[in-house]
């Protein structure tokens, strides 16, 4: 093997072992998910919500697989073995890698819901959202489908970037940018838990992954740029306008889906069935053998 081919082989293997930690540390924020959720929920709806999260993994994966990927890269995995660890199996970590994000929508969902809905309208819920929903915007953003970022490219100067602008921004940039988020997911959890009467959500799903993910998004367009220490190629226009999109595509994707469910078999568990909890109520188990 000469030297070209031995950096080239190298180079391979970081990349594919760079991807693979980074899959890793995303699987285990679901655990975090997993002991947030258990923590905020009252006692007798703590195995519903780890339940939740582990089956919500298993159908994302499934679905995301077979499914998503292709919709959002237009490529899938029904091709020999030899083919899929071509390149130190860079494709399938790849695939690990964005199924971790993938699986995070339903994770998330699941917080907003918690105490409240019924197991498998939601468990069907989160395959369509993975399945179909997250990637159509996934494949906009990451893989410029459709000529979405192109658009944005010609109109603002910049493409929309995701992340927070973080694949950007100066350390003091994010710095501000976390500090504005802490304030304003403090100050509109509370206001929503005390002014809002029909918001149910327990574990402030809305103001943290709603609000403060369209902040990061647009903060990206203003710490991004170079004359507050950036990295510049961001424009404030198209994070703006994928901020839009992306709200736009959550909110008629939930529409449509959860609607759609909601009309054909319901979301919610019955009174009784929240009185008694859905631990009960849907496992027939409770957290602890003696209670």
């Amino acid at each position: 093997m000469d030297i070209t081919s031995a950096v080239h082989t190298l180079t391979e293997s970081a990349n594919t072992l760079f991807i693979l930690i980074g899959a890793i540390m995303v699987l285990a924020m679901h655990a975090g998910f997993a002991f947030l959720e258990v923590g905020t929920v009252r006692h007798k709806n703590q195995v519903n919500a780890l339940v939740k999260i582990m089956t919500d993994f298993g159908v994302s994966a499934v679905l995301y697989f077979f499914v998503g990927y292709y919709i959002a890269y237009g490529s899938h995995f029904m091709t020999g073995a030899a083919e899929l660890t071509a390149n130190n199996g860079y494709e399938l970590v790849k695939f690990f890698f964005l199924m971790t994000f993938a699986a995070a929508i339903p994770a998330i969902v699941s917080g907003g819901i918690a105490e409240r809905a019924r197991f498998y309208p939601m468990l069907v819920a989160s395959g369509l959202i993975v399945g179909l929903v997250y990637p159509f915007f996934e494949g906009l953003i990451w893989n410029g489908n459709y000529g979405f970022q192109n658009w944005l490219e010609s109109q603002f100067g910049a493409p929309f970037h995701d992340f927070a602008g973080s694949d950007l921004m100066h350390p003091v940039g994010a710095l501000i940018t976390g500090g504005i988020a802490g304030a304003l997911f403090v100050y509109l959890f509370e206001w929503a838990q005390a002014r809002i009467e029909r918001l149910d959500d327990v574990l402030g799903v809305w103001p943290l992954h709603g609000v403060c993910g369209v902040w990061g998004a647009i903060a990206c367009g203003i710490f991004g740029q170079p004359g507050l220490g950036g990295l510049g190629g961001v424009s404030l226009g198209a994070q703006l306008a994928g901020s839009v999109a992306g709200v736009a595509v959550a909110f008629v994707g939930g529409l449509v889906v959860y609607g759609g469910i909601k009309q054909a078999v319901g979301l919610r568990l019955s009174d009784e069935e929240e009185f008694n909890g859905a631990d009960l109520s849907i496992h027939r188990i409770g957290a602890n053998a003696i209670d």
